[in-house]
């Protein structure tokens, strides 16, 4: 599923599904509710951390193209895209980690859509209650902030120092410089001859008398810079701008979870040595770091502003782990084949649906024929599966074997079923429900599922009723991750692009999976009775 998702990002299906939908959304609650939809509709049948990653984009410059903040609508975006991962079994891990649970506890595994009549409520009214009220409880002060305008104003930051004939730049190549721009907590980021700018960063090209360095820095380390290689300033107009060259651009990028930047520094990564791209700036929850930003620590939330080669920071980007916050290269969306990539992805969802083709068969026949109509390259595969995802599996279903297999799974039941002696399974169908979902806001969902599974089936035995509600409830509550912005990847990746702070979710999801509760329990108990 990881890889079919790629695929269709890679046609250009989402981006120009996207695009229609936000065309609807005029004012700013006509355009959550399109996004939001857009985005529940998408998490059904794909990967919703994919789904989120390129919906995010087409949110962001729609807020700039509004001159307004996008900390209004990229929380209902991502808590949208999580809702609609409950619609299918497809859609988000938890539900596939039910399925096989059941699977292999009673021999019956849930369908495709056996998650729909429950999941799609769920979804219906929480899109709803984040387009029409949750946007509205965001705090004044991250409506007002606005990250990615303030990271992008870096003007002051840009300037030319002319190489004298005694400088002891001379002589040496421009990559030469690294050692002692790190010293200063300065990058050169160009290199101007006789009035022109030379391809890329030039970094192998050989200082002469008379060139121009392009640095970026504070004025306290361009001075000390300037003063190490006897360098001096000259002035520069607006048309002489090193941002304006065409062969190089700004790209934003954030930082998800399982990018391979996450607490390295750009100096450790040797951004500007192996890949010629250097680290302009970084927004941390709406704070900006300009300063020592090369010696920053990078988390995951953050966005970066880097500077390089146009035609190559899509694959730079790539590499790094990244995900832009702009339009991604046109280049590399085959748009073309972008009914091809949903035909093919369709086909085999009907035929998984009407029993044809076990739907893992059916999902590989989708990736060899991306790969086979050149809409996927095979070096992308790869790259496509979450491997800490797989690892996280293989490391929490042998702990969920061992907690079952001990006995623990049925101390903790038995713990649940004696705090609500006297009651009703309804009862404790509800208490369940609510320890699951506050079990996934403070740790991964899919190792929630996990854990929670065996419980809920000795809970139902232990009560001697049906196990499937209990499931059920595990499913969507282990999906219901709205409190804080670690309990699911779409929170942490919208975190520094909305400049949210960790107190922010509970705002709008502390209703929302109270919303939640009170509208799946009686979905649960009407389509799997008790």
């Amino acid at each position: 599923m990881l890889i079919v998702s790629k695929g269709l990002s890679n046609s250009g299906a989402i981006e120009l599904i996207a695009k229609q939908i936000s065309r609807f959304g005029r004012n700013l609650q006509s355009h959550i509710a399109a996004m939001s939809a857009i985005s529940a509709a998408l998490s059904a049948v794909m990967n919703n951390v994919a789904a989120l990653a390129m919906l995010m984009p087409v949110d962001i410059q729609a807020a700039a193209k509004a001159k307004r903040s996008p900390s209004l609508s990229l929380m209902p975006l991502s808590f949208a895209s999580i809702l609609g991962g409950m619609i299918t079994m497809i859609g988000t891990p938890p539900n596939i980690i039910i399925a096989e649970f059941r699977q292999s506890s009673s021999g019956e595994s849930f369908g495709m859509f056996d998650f729909t009549p429950v999941g799609l409520v769920c979804a219906l009214v929480g899109v709803l209650f984040v387009a029409l009220i949750g946007w509205r409880l965001l705090p004044e002060s991250r409506i007002s902030a606005d990250s990615t305008k303030q990271l992008l104003d870096v003007n002051g930051y840009i300037a030319e120092l002319h190489v004298p004939e005694e400088s002891p730049a001379i002589g040496q190549r421009v990559r030469q410089l690294d050692e002692i721009a790190n010293e200063c907590d300065l990058a050169v980021i160009g290199l101007v001859r006789n009035g022109k700018r030379l391809p890329g960063q030039a970094r192998i090209s050989e200082i002469r008398r008379g060139d121009v360095l392009v640095v970026d820095a504070a004025p306290e380390a361009m001075d000390k810079f300037v003063g190490e290689l006897k360098l001096e300033y000259s002035s520069k107009g607006k048309d002489s701008s090193p941002l304006s060259n065409e062969d190089m651009a700004l790209w934003e990028v954030v930082v998800p979870q399982d990018s391979r930047v996450v607490g390295r520094t750009a100096l450790s990564l040797q951004l500007q040595y192996r890949l010629g791209v250097t680290l302009l700036g970084v927004s941390r929850q709406g704070k900006q770091f300009r300063e020592r930003v090369r010696r920053l620590s990078l988390k995951e939330g953050d966005v970066l502003l880097l500077y390089g080669d146009s035609k190559l920071l899509s694959e730079i980007s790539d590499r790094l782990g990244t995900l832009p916050l702009a339009g991604r290269n046109l280049d590399l969306i085959q748009r073309h084949k972008a009914w091809l990539a949903v035909l093919l992805f369709a086909a085999a969802i009907v035929a998984a649906s009407a029993g044809w083709v076990y739907l893992p068969v059916g999902l590989a026949a989708v990736v060899i024929s991306y790969i086979l109509f050149n809409i996927l390259q095979a070096r992308h595969v790869y790259d496509s599966i979450e491997w800490p995802v797989i690892v996280l599996l293989g490391s929490m279903i042998p702990i969920g074997g061992a907690l079952e297999s001990s006995g623990s799974t049925v101390l903790i039941a038995d713990f649940i079923t004696s705090l609500s002696a006297g009651h009703s399974p309804v009862f404790v169908l509800t208490l369940l429900m609510i320890i699951t979902m506050t079990l996934s806001d403070v740790m991964n969902n899919t190792a929630t599922a996990v854990i929670a599974a065996p419980i809920a089936v000795n809970i139902a035995n232990s009560l001697q009723v049906n196990p499937d509600p209990f499931l059920m409830t595990v499913a969507v509550a282990a999906s219901c991750a709205f409190l804080t912005p670690i309990g699911h990847k779409n929170n942490t990746l919208i975190m520094g692009p909305g400049g949210y702070r960790f107190g922010d979710y509970w705002r709008m999801g502390l209703p929302l999976e109270i919303l939640v509760i009170l509208v799946s329990i009686p979905m649960i108990l009407w389509v799997w009775p008790i």
